[in-house]
């Protein structure tokens, strides 16, 4: 009755559906073998910006004060 003809199409968007599939699943930019990067504690980060020389003295102090009154440290 259609000789074939009826679903060409769909066929073809079947094809290039199951194309962008493959493509996405080859080329996901997550990488779950990739281990996330440990953020650390608050007084942590507050060492390693003292120690780039991100702050002052008088500020790492300040800070640090009020890291172990907040955190019982």
């Amino acid at each position: 009755m259609y000789e074939g003809y009826h679903f060409a199409g769909m066929h073809l968007i079947w094809w290039i559906v199951w194309a962008l599939v493959l493509f996405r699943i080859i080329m996901n930019p997550y990488n779950p073998l990739r281990r996330r990067k440990k953020i650390g504690s608050p007084l942590e980060i507050l060492n390693s910006r003292f120690a780039s020389g991100e702050i002052t003295q008088e500020q790492y102090l300040e800070h640090k004060t009020v890291l172990e009154h907040y955190l019982g440290l």
